[in-house]
């Protein structure tokens, strides 16, 4: 069964260096929390608000050897008046045997406002 496992974080600024480790910083988390392998992942989309734009955020996927053969894909979150500014949200793609709600979502910085209830204390 392939599931979906999201999370997202925020950046303070509009910094190459800061897009890539935000996004690496998450998607370890996301890996770790959900023991994710890279054969077992089908896709991962990375979506950014239209004030992200120094780095593709997918390029911190680049830096895990194992993940070289993952299609990753980019995009612009759409620009909802009074959305959370300098957000990067990850959508992975996962075959697991895991039940929905035992997949652990992330979200970090300013972006655990998002979704307090997926929250795990």
């Amino acid at each position: 069964m392939i599931r979906g496992v999201r999370g997202a974080t925020t950046v303070t600024q509009n910094d190459e260096n800061e897009i890539v480790n935000s996004t690496e910083e998450l998607i370890m988390e996301l890996i770790e929390q959900n023991a994710i392998e890279a054969a077992n992942v089908a896709s991962v989309f990375i979506s950014v608000t239209a004030d992200i734009n120094a780095e593709f955020p997918a390029k911190a996927l680049r830096r895990f050897s194992s993940w070289k053969y993952v299609p990753v894909m980019c995009m612009k979150e759409i620009n909802v008046k009074g959305s959370l500014p300098l957000c990067i949200r990850v959508m992975i793609h996962v075959n697991t045997d895991k039940a929905q709600q035992d997949i652990i979502h992330i979200y970090l910085k300013d972006a655990v406002t998002l979704r307090p209830d997926l929250i795990k204390e």
